[in-house]
């Protein structure tokens, strides 16, 4: 007997450890032959710990689980059975490409993947040229995953097409948005498929070397990876890329958390031992990135999705999504919902069938009163925009971004002047302190909001004009999306800053 129980960090968090071993302690007892294998999560969140249980090649689900529910479970189904888990809901809507593997293989077992589909991209890759790889990936439409949505096939040929003796890949892991999760599921779950499209990108520039550049914050997640590169070393999954005369390695670095290292040039200047730092452009990175050389800066979600583009094609991807925004998003779908996780789907599904309709509504009950789309620097939405498609130029134009695709849903008792004061104190923290709009601009709204909320009615358009000279000023992602949050509340739900209005009456 099979059975699957996730060693993903937020199943752990919930009590999987527990249960995998009251599991194996049950089957001892009772001289049962168990297998348990350590997966990847599925994405219910609401349901970890989740057991599947393999019947006859069919996954049945069980959860949440507790070391408890587990004697029940080998004397038959009991109150904890779900059916067969690809028939959920949740499962069942979704349009799993990146995320098809994650939740269903052992994530270090190489013969797994590659039952899986696994490598069949990086086949056909090693038999193309890298024009052709970087056509592919272009007319696939995929655009980069954790910020600004920039077309990953451009900046790959920009790279291909650059002059110098080395040339690199590195992988952007550091996920530090709140209600983000994806890049950390992706490689506790399926490790090599970002290993994989690594190495795709590598073939396709001319790079030899990748970096993978980890938050400390995720033990996990840095465990997996580095027991996922040895072993895709000792299968010639890197080294002589599959036996083909082409080479390709990579390593796992590990920063210390600053949420400034996300954007890329902070990242680098922390990947050559300098202080996380944001570099001024030009020149951009893929002429002059890591160590001055020529080099690819890709999210995790981008470079794990280049697998799947190669495996069926770049037309087959780009048949997904709407307008510019082709493919799939990884929805990570957080804050006071009745479930939350990450769901799969392609891009131009409304923000208010995500919330209302997938994620259930309100964990509380009460009413939505806002989403903040796009980790702690995107805006906050009200119920009115929730007719508004998921892509990125729609997004754009209510004000807002997609992002990371992390979605923090908020109830009718939520400040939304706290949660606008919020967003320029983390701007204030965390700031690198390299350009004058993020490093003072930033405590000066802090306390401008703050005389707004005592009042003062004259900071209002103080407010408003501090945020227009950061957005415009600001070298990075940072100071300048950091109006997003604090307009978006201004705009959207003035009555949070009455006191000041009523005091000027």
């Amino acid at each position: 007997m099979k059975i699957y129980v996730p060693r993903d960090a937020a199943a752990r968090a919930l009590g999987a450890d527990a249960v995998a071993k009251a599991l194996a302690a049950e089957a001892g007892r009772r001289g049962m032959d168990v297998e348990i294998i350590r997966n990847g999560s599925r994405g219910m969140v609401w349901l970890e710990p989740l057991v599947e249980i393999d019947r006859d090649g069919v996954r049945h689900a069980f959860g949440p689980m507790t070391p408890a529910d587990v004697p029940g479970l080998f004397d038959g189904d009991g109150d904890k059975a779900l059916g067969p888990t690809e028939d959920l809901d949740w499962m069942r809507r979704q349009t799993r490409l990146t995320f098809a593997r994650c939740g269903v293989i052992d994530p270090l077992s190489l013969s797994d993947y590659e039952a899986h589909g696994g490598l069949t991209g990086l086949r056909r890759a090693l038999g193309m040229g890298a024009e052709a790889i970087v056509e592919e990936v272009t007319a696939s439409g995929l655009r980069g995953r954790g910020g600004a949505g920039f077309p990953t096939g451009i900046k790959w040929n920009t790279v291909r097409q650059a002059d110098a003796d080395q040339k690199y890949i590195v992988c952007n892991a550091d996920e530090g948005d709140s209600g983000t999760f994806a890049d950390r599921m992706i490689m506790e779950g399926d490790p090599f498929s970002l290993i994989e499209g690594m190495v795709i990108a590598g073939l396709g520039v001319g790079a030899t070397q990748g970096y993978v550049y980890l938050r400390s914050e995720y033990p996990d997640a840095i465990d997996v990876m580095e027991r996922a590169v040895d072993i895709a070393r000792n299968n010639n999954v890197l080294g002589d890329v599959l036996h083909s005369g082409h080479h390709f390695d990579m390593e796992i670095r590990v920063g210390a958390g600053a949420y400034v290292c996300g954007e890329e040039t902070s990242l680098l200047n922390s990947l050559e031992g300098k202080r996380g730092v944001v570099r001024a452009k030009p020149p951009l990175p893929a002429l002059e990135g890591f160590l001055g050389k020529p080099t690819v800066v890709n999210n995790v979600i981008s470079l794990a999705t280049v697998p799947v583009i190669f495996e069926r094609g770049a037309q087959h991807y780009a048949d997904f999504g709407l307008g510019r925004s082709r493919g799939t998003v990884t929805l990570q779908i957080a804050g006071n919902v009745a479930r939350g996780g990450l769901f799969e789907t392609a891009f131009g599904v409304s923000l208010g069938e995500v919330v209302n309709d997938i994620a259930g509504g309100t964990l509380s009950g009460r009413p939505v009163k806002a989403v903040q789309v796009g980790g702690p620097l995107g805006a906050y939405l009200p119920v009115s925009k929730f007719d508004t498609p998921l892509g990125y130029e729609e997004l754009d134009a209510q004000g807002g971004l997609i992002g990371h695709a992390g979605l923090v849903v908020f109830d009718d008792t939520a400040d939304m002047r706290g949660l606008a004061r919020f967003a320029m104190e983390f701007c204030a923290v965390e700031s690198c302190g390299k350009c004058t709009p993020c490093r003072i601009g930033a405590v000066r709204g802090v306390e401008t909001i703050d005389r707004i909320g005592q009042g003062d009615a004259s900071a209002i358009p103080l407010l408003e004009d501090l945020c227009e000279t950061m957005k415009d000023g600001s070298l990075c992602a940072l100071g300048g999306f950091t109006p997003f949050p604090v307009m978006s509340a201004l705009t959207h739900f003035p009555d949070e800053f009455a006191a000041a209005k009523e005091a000027a009456e």
